[in-house]
C-alpha cells in the first residue's frame, strides 16, 4: 500500500487542527508556512475532509477551519478514507482466465489479511492518539 501526498499532508492539515482544537479556527496559509507546503495543494485537500464532516470552516476576518469532532474520535482511516476513498492494499482483484464465478485463489486469504490488519491499524490510531505520543515523545506505530 503506498501513501500519497494527499494522505501525508491532510494528515498534517488534521494534526494541526487538533493541535488546536476548541480554539480559534486556524487559517490553511499558517499550516502551508509551518510545513512549507502549498497553501492552494491544502485548500483542494480540506473539501473531501470537509465533505465527510470532518472539517468545519468558517468565513470571514475570523475565519478558517476546525476540527469538527474531538480528536479522540476522528480516525486516521477515516482521515485515509476522505482524501483516497476505499482503502485497498492490492487493488482490486482479478480472475484468471477461465475461472469459473466462485474460484477463490488461496492467495486471497493473505491479501484479504493484510488488508484487515491494515485498516486495524488505522483504526487504532486517533488524532488524540498522535497528539498524545508528540507530546510525550512516543512516536512508535507498530503494525
Amino acid at each position: 500500500m503506498l501513501v500519497s501526498t494527499r494522505s501525508k499532508y491532510g494528515l498534517k492539515i488534521m494534526f494541526e487542527l487538533a493541535l488546536r482544537y476548541g480554539g480559534e479556527p486556524v487559517f490553511l496559509k499558517d499550516i502551508a508556512g509551518t510545513h512549507r507546503i502549498s497553501e492552494k495543494y491544502l485548500s483542494k485537500l480540506v473539501i473531501p475532509l470537509r465533505g465527510v464532516g470532518l472539517v468545519t470552516s468558517f468565513r470571514g476576518a475570523h475565519g478558517g477551519y476546525t476540527l469538527s469532532r474531538d480528536p479522540r474520535t476522528i480516525t486516521l482511516r477515516e482521515i485515509v478514507q476522505a482524501l483516497e476513498g476505499d482503502i485497498s492494499a492490492t487493488g482490486t482483484p482479478r480472475k484468471p482466465r477461465g475461472a469459473d464465478e466462485g474460484f477463490v485463489h488461496p492467495a486471497d486469504a493473505v491479501w484479504g489479511r493484510l488488508q484487515k490488519t491494515v485498516n486495524d491499524a488505522l483504526d487504532e490510531i486517533t488524532l488524540d492518539s498522535l497528539l498524545r505520543g508528540a507530546r510525550e515523545g512516543i512516536l512508535n506505530y507498530q503494525i
